[in-house]
């Protein structure tokens, strides 16, 4: 085995999703799948099923209703951690070491609600927060997590780029775009001096996106998406991240998400 597949996607319901998991796997066959917005318990988890697709080994951190992430892998996992931010218990973040000690994180940055002002909208001063304690910690462990492989992959909920967003100069006041979630999330970009492994294979000034609003019907004409969802690498991993594609075909699936997954290939 020379190389490995991701493969980050927020499914948004596991169990309505499960379909879709197994034409993710058999057009793919992916090593590793991160699962953001599982919305499933751990008695709600559809474990013999996701077992069944050949992921014997599957870090869980779930919730009822809402939020849940996971890391569904062929091979074992080691030093499994849910992790918490700014407090909350809210299934949003779990790690887990893989291969030789690849550390993957999968997370799950809140949305922020529509308005972007987090004097008035909690929501928002929420996921400002949650980018800044990440950055924090990042930050002050810097030296010591270099010298680790890491890779932060999941649904960030930010479109950092002009090229991420349909249209930039419309969406600067649209939550997902503003220049105060950019600035958190190149902070915590710049916290590891990650690199971008999708942007790599689709390079600036070229338009890339992973999310098309469910409001939208006529997403596939008018292709009014943002780029949501992110691969980065520490800079130790940069050269053996080997290819990257946006499956955009899985929007046009019945009952799709309103994300699609997002796939790196990587050497070992």
């Amino acid at each position: 085995m020379a190389s490995f597949k991701l493969v980050t996607w927020n499914v948004n319901s596991i169990r309505i999703r499960l379909e879709l998991l197994k034409k993710l796997v058999d057009e793919q066959t992916p090593d590793i799948v991160c699962l953001q917005e599982v919305k499933a318990r751990e008695e709600d988890f559809p474990f013999a099923a996701v077992k069944d697709l050949g992921f014997e080994h599957i870090a869980l951190y779930g919730m009822a209703g809402y939020n849940g992430v996971a890391i569904l892998s062929k091979h074992e996992l080691k030093d499994i951690a849910k992790v918490d931010w700014v407090g909350k218990h809210d299934a949003r973040h779990i790690r887990a070491k893989v291969f030789d000690d690849i550390e993957i994180n999968n997370i799950y940055i809140p949305a922020g609600g529509d308005v972007p002002d987090p004097i008035v909208n909690l929501a928002f001063a929420h996921k400002l927060c949650f980018m800044d304690d990440i950055s924090e910690y990042l930050e002050q462990h810097k030296n010591t997590l270099l010298q680790e492989k890491m890779l932060f992959c999941g649904d960030f909920n930010v479109a950092p780029s002009e090229n991420d967003v349909w249209n930039h100069k419309q969406l600067l006041k649209i939550v997902s775009h503003t220049p105060i979630e950019v600035g958190r999330l190149t902070r915590l970009f710049n916290s590891l001096d990650f690199v971008d492994a999708v942007r790599k294979f689709y390079p600036e000034p070229q338009k890339v996106f992973s999310w098309w609003s469910y409001r939208n019907p006529n997403w596939q004409t008018n292709n009014k998406g943002r780029r949501l969802d992110h691969v980065w690498v520490s800079p130790n991993l940069s050269e053996r991240v080997k290819r990257a594609e946006i499956l955009k075909d899985f929007r046009s699936t019945e009952r799709p998400s309103d994300h699609v997954p997002v796939m790196v290939e990587i050497r070992l």
